[in-house]
Formats: structure tokens, sequence, C-alpha cells
């Protein structure tokens, strides 16, 4: 997390990723409320929100499971001045963090666990599909450096194949999302459909941190604290790494590119030398994987930065990004969040030109073909 400079930049303070232009991987638009998807939802859908509103998969209604730091889980400067929720003025965005900045792409990230969450498939779907169409005509389309995503709920797999196809031909979609808390890990085959479709349209499947599947947050059941909660986030991309990887998906499509946004990057180094000793010891029950798993995830696998692991000593975080590759490494601001990553800020160790620029721009630039 770093800190917060509400005045202009002295030319003296501008460092190499400014100059540059970033490409910020992780920025969150939010919904004034839900009757901004109504142009985009149809009448049978509205109908059935007003009589029976969502049915989620968590067993909490009406708010997330921990009342958040603050409210919203978003900057205290981060609230329009024009109302609203952070996230949700076009105009303020702008003057607030991708003109200041110098964002030269932001992804959009749609959080809400009124999106993935629904246990009726064909509402959520709706959804989704409203979520898509006001992603265009609320962001990217006054802001061409606001970049969609393609919102899908993985669980109901021929409704996401079908709102996939429909968003390629529109032709402006940089990735397709997914929950990372579906119903079952993400590497098992009934998912492989959505893998297929993303491979075959050269789409990177992105998946983002948070909402609940049903299944409590963590190994050891639900947590009682937030603090519990936002400490998981690294465990449930952990373990959907590992279910990605043995379940055989990078090897069945060695095209596909998967983003893993909002995780972090201190856990992967364990996490790969983990996966390569066990499956040196147990490779004959898994004969489908022709390589060590620390390779997949060197070919398949790009991780956002924020929230940047910050060890007291600078060398440490520097040994991380060496651990990772820099190559793997995609710079993410979670704009408007409370644990905003500044980019002028955020990585207190030394990096080289050539590696400033590839974690600001050149990688996600790759990935994303901007």
């Amino acid at each position: 997390m770093s800190e917060v400079i509400d005045r202009p930049l002295r030319d003296d303070e501008k460092p190499a990723a400014s100059r540059l232009r970033i490409v910020d991987c992780d920025v969150h638009p939010s919904l004034h409320s839900h009757d901004d998807l109504n142009e985009f939802l149809p009448k049978r859908w509205q109908q059935h929100l007003k009589e029976y509103g969502s049915h989620l998969r968590t067993p909490y209604l009406f708010t997330t499971p921990y009342p958040r730091s603050s409210p919203l889980i978003a900057r205290r400067d981060a609230w329009p001045p024009t109302g609203g929720p952070p996230g949700s003025d076009l105009a303020f965005m702008q003057k607030q963090h991708l003109d200041p900045l110098d964002v030269e792409f932001g992804i959009l990230q749609v959080l809400d666990l009124f999106i993935f969450s629904q246990q009726n498939l064909e509402f959520g779907a709706a959804i989704q599909r409203a979520i898509n169409e006001w992603q265009l005509a609320f962001w990217s389309h006054r802001d061409p450096r606001l970049k969609a995503s393609i919102l899908v709920g993985q669980d109901g797999v021929d409704l996401a194949i079908a709102e996939i196809e429909r968003c390629a031909k529109v032709g402006e979609y940089i990735q397709i999302n997914v929950s990372p808390r579906a119903n079952e890990p993400l590497g098992r085959r009934r998912y492989w459909p959505i893998y297929e479709r993303a491979q075959a349209l050269g789409l990177p499947l992105g998946i983002h941190v948070g909402g609940y599947g049903g299944h409590a947050p963590t190994g050891g059941g639900w947590p009682s604290y937030y603090v519990e909660e936002h400490q998981s986030n690294a465990h449930t991309i952990a373990a959907q790494l590992a279910s990605l990887v043995i379940e055989g998906v990078p090897e069945r499509f060695p095209k596909l590119k998967i983003v893993f946004i909002e995780g972090g990057f201190g856990w992967i180094p364990s996490a790969m030398w983990r996966m390569d000793q066990h499956f040196e010891r147990f490779r004959s029950e898994v004969p489908h994987l022709k390589r060590k798993p620390s390779e997949y995830v060197r070919e398949s696998f790009w991780f956002t930065t924020q929230p940047i692991d910050e060890p007291d000593e600078a060398r440490h975080l520097r040994a991380l990004i060496e651990w990772v590759g820099v190559d793997r490494l995609l710079f993410s601001s979670d704009y408007p969040h409370w644990d905003f990553d500044d980019p002028r800020f955020a990585f207190k160790t030394p990096l080289t030109e050539a590696e400033r620029r590839k974690i600001f721009s050149t990688n996600a630039r790759a990935v994303y073909k901007f």
C-alpha cells in the first residue's frame, strides 16, 4: 500500500514509470446503482430483480460478510464530489487517477457480488451481459484509455460461451474475466470449454480475487475478521494456480494466457518450489503433465503487482521479483480501493530502467496486445 499524494507532481518527482506512461491492469469502475443496468437488462430480468432480488451463493444478504476497513473498501478521497460511490464518476476518475499518473491504458475490473454469485444462472448471465455492455457505454466509449473485459459466470458454461462469442464479435474487449471462487476448483474439466474459446479467440483469462463461491474463503473455514479474509486472497489464488496447473490446463491449452489480479506475488516462488518438489515425488499420479509445474507457471501465467509485499529490507523484494520473473509481472494500482498502490512509490526497491519499463508497460502490452 502506498501513500497518496494529493498534489501535482514536481518534475524531479516524476519517475521513469510516469514518463513512459503506465498500463494499469486493475481499475475498478462502480455502478451508481443497479438501476444503471436497466437500459441493458431485458424487462423480464428487471422485473425478476424487483420481485425476487438476488439469490447469491454467499450466505450473507445485502452486504459483504465483514465490515470493511473503510466504506466500500475505498480511499477516503475517492468519493466523487458529484455523489455516488468511488469509481462511479468518469470525470473524477480522469482527474484523480488517469491524467495525473499518465495512465496510457486502464483495464476495467468490475467487482460486485451481484455479478458472479447468482444461483439463478440465467439471471446471472443476463446481469453479466448488461455489465459488459455498460462497461463499453459508460466507460470505454467515453474514454478510449479504459479497456473492458468480458465478465462471465463459469458455472453456466453454455451461457458463458454464448456471451464470449457475442462480445468477441464486438471486438472491443481485451480479456475474459471469471471468478476465482466458482463451485469447483478452476482446473476442473467442466470449465475447459471456456479456456478453449479464450485460446481460440486469443483473449487472456483474467481472474481477480474476491467474491464468494458458497464455500468458506479459507481452508480452515469462515474467518472472524476482515484482516483474515484479506490475507486469504493470496491463499485462494495459490490454490487456483495449483488446480489449473496440476489438472493440466496449460498443458492442454498452451497458448492460453492467464492473469491473476490483486493476489500479489510474494507467495509465488514458494508455491512453485512446493509444486515442483511434489511433482518429482508423485509424477506417476499426473502423467498428463509433461514438465515441472514451475515451467507452466513461467510460460502461461502473469500476476498483477498489487498488493505488493513490503519486506523490511528492499533486497528481499528485489529477490522476490527475480524469483517470480520480471516478465511475469504487470503493474496494477487497484484504484480507488483503500490499499491502492501509487505507481510513483509502489516499488520500494531499485529497478533498472528496462525492468521498470517491462513491469509498468511492455509486459501488459504484450499480454493484451495494445
